[in-house]
């Protein structure tokens, strides 16, 4: 086990804190009362590659894990399509073992350079979630280090309370070691895509509602910089697996490899770059990549184009300047679209600059008693932290979501209260029960369970 004192931040480096880094397998945590060794009294939390936005991730004055992969760290069982992974494997080194061997991931979220355990944890989702739920919807099984030093390997059968406590619990209930989980076979690494410029928000949400039943991937570019008749104005990108056969009708080129994948990723953004995302120049972007766009296109796209394009950009959240930034994402029920309408025209009508912003439909919930996910209208938007006003916003924002019924995603959270999550989750405290169960001394904390009332 390696141990370094270090300040962490999530992705969108605000609110830093100071831990003790442990970089450890789930061998050596287990051999000779390992786990103990390292915990004190403010507790441990996993860390995968940091990509949370908030401090989920983070444990200031306390202990922070950094689960190393053991000596086969994959294991593909291509006959029952499923992977045996260990948590600390990021999907970007799984996607380059499976899709060789004609395999992709069943969930995956805008980028690859998250773990497998992280994927759990959040129970994350992606551009299917219509038509294929989230990450915790495909596992079979997992193995767990839990708070008394002991491993377990559970099922939703044999530990269903720790098990829906688990997936989407922030990695709260005990420390995720491997997982196994259905994969997707697939005869080439793109998809067909159909792309989509859309004048304005009520033309997006039927043209989204209408693309569900055709399409297995789905996710809309919305600018919330335009007002007026231009509001909601988008580009709405529409996609399915491109079978072998499409593939060297649309692009023969691609068709003499199609499943080999190594995607390439630039120099990253050089540090102390000033925040260049402001309001001109998102508004002169957002510009640029609507009028860019075709009105109607269809095409392929390999895997990095589809769903990864900003793994392209190394470290590429420094263009928001020092002070970083917020990424809030929500979602309400379909029976509400009046209100994200509203949304949408109150963030364009403040004026506060997003340069990435994504509307989805998510289908079915999972059945994680913390999981995000839940039938409705995603909106997730980044916003630059510090700027004067985005309190009020955001929690004006926060009544109007709560008040249909929705709720807030805690792996882009940093500025939820507690109550915000209270309202939103009502399993929070049949959720808190199973958690104390299994970790009665509170071994498992995080600076984000401490803001949000967790433990």
């Amino acid at each position: 086990m390696e141990t370094e004192r270090r300040a962490l931040t999530g992705w969108g480096r605000t609110a830093p804190s100071v831990a003790n880094v442990v970089r450890a397998t789930a061998d050596e945590l287990t051999a000779d009362d390992g786990l103990s060794k390292v915990i004190d009294a403010r507790g441990a939390i996993a860390r995968g590659l940091g990509r949370s936005y908030g401090d989920p991730a983070q444990n200031g004055g306390g202990t922070v894990i950094e689960l190393q992969p053991g000596a086969h760290p994959i294991r593909l069982d291509a006959d029952a399509a499923i992977a045996h992974v260990d948590a600390g494997v990021s999907l970007d080194v799984l996607l380059r073992e499976i899709v060789p061997q004609g395999f992709f991931v069943p969930v995956t979220p805008g980028t690859r350079f998250v773990t497998v355990g992280g994927a759990v944890a959040s129970d994350i989702h992606g551009k299917g979630h219509h038509a294929d739920g989230s990450f915790g919807a495909h596992v079979t099984r997992m193995g767990m280090l839990l708070a008394d030093g002991s491993r377990r390997s559970i099922t939703a059968q044999s530990d269903p309370e720790l098990w829906w406590a688990t997936i989407g619990g922030m990695g709260l209930t005990g420390l995720i070691t491997d997982v196994s989980f259905h994969v997707i076979p697939v005869e080439t690494r793109h998809f067909v895509v159909e792309t989509r410029r859309i004048p304005n928000f009520d033309e997006l949400v039927e043209a989204m509602e209408a693309s569900d039943l055709e399409y297995r991937y789905s996710v809309a570019w919305i600018d919330l910089v335009a007002t007026g008749k231009s509001l909601g104005r988008s580009v709405l990108s529409m996609g399915n697996h491109a079978s072998l056969e499409q593939l060297r009708e649309l692009d023969p080129k691609a068709a003499t490899t199609p499943l080999d994948f190594d995607p390439r990723v630039f120099p990253d953004v050089p540090n102390g770059v000033p925040n260049v995302l402001i309001r001109p120049s998102v508004r002169a972007f957002n510009e640029l990549w609507y009028r860019k766009t075709p009105k109607h296109h269809r095409g392929t796209e390999s895997i990095t184009q589809f769903f990864h394009p900003l793994d392209m950009v190394g470290q590429w959240t420094r263009l928001y300047g020092s002070r970083g930034f917020l990424q809030y994402q929500f979602v309400v029920p379909f029976e509400a679209v009046d209100t994200m309408r509203t949304i949408v025209a109150r963030i364009a009508e403040e004026g506060h600059a997003s340069f990435l912003a994504v509307l989805k439909r998510l289908g079915a919930e999972s059945g994680g008693m913390l999981s995000f996910p839940k039938p409705g209208w995603t909106l997730t938007l980044d916003l630059p932290a510090g700027v004067d006003g985005l309190g009020a916003l955001l929690s004006e924002l926060d009544e109007l979501v709560l008040g249909v019924g929705g709720r807030h995603y805690l792996a882009k959270d940093a500025f939820a209260t507690p109550q915000v999550v209270r309202t939103g989750y009502p399993l929070l405290d049949e959720w808190k029960t199973i958690r104390r169960a299994n970790d009665p001394d509170g071994i498992w904390a995080s600076d984000q369970a401490r803001r949000l009332d967790l433990l």
